[in-house]
C-alpha cells in the first residue's frame, strides 16, 4: 500500500474545513438597503491589466512566428 503524506492529510483536512469556515454573515438587518459592494474602481483596474497582457501575449506570439 502507498504511505499516505502529511501534506496529503493536511489538503484533505483543509478540504472537508473551509465550506465550513467560509460561509458568509448574514445582511445587518438595521443597515441603509443601498449599501452595495462598489466594483468600478479595482474591477476596471483588473479588466485593463487583462486586456493588456492578453495583448503582450499576442503581439510576442506573433512576433516570434515570424522569425
Amino acid at each position: 500500500m502507498k504511505k499516505i503524506s502529511i501534506i496529503t492529510i493536511a489538503i484533505l483536512a483543509l478540504y472537508i474545513a473551509l465550506p465550513n469556515l467560509a460561509h458568509a454573515l448574514p445582511p445587518d438587518p438595521g443597515g441603509d438597503p443601498d449599501t452595495g459592494v462598489p466594483l468600478d474602481g479595482g474591477l476596471g483596474i483588473l479588466v485593463a491589466a487583462g486586456i493588456g497582457f492578453a495583448a503582450k501575449k499576442i503581439r510576442d506570439t506573433k512576433k516570434n512566428n515570424k522569425a
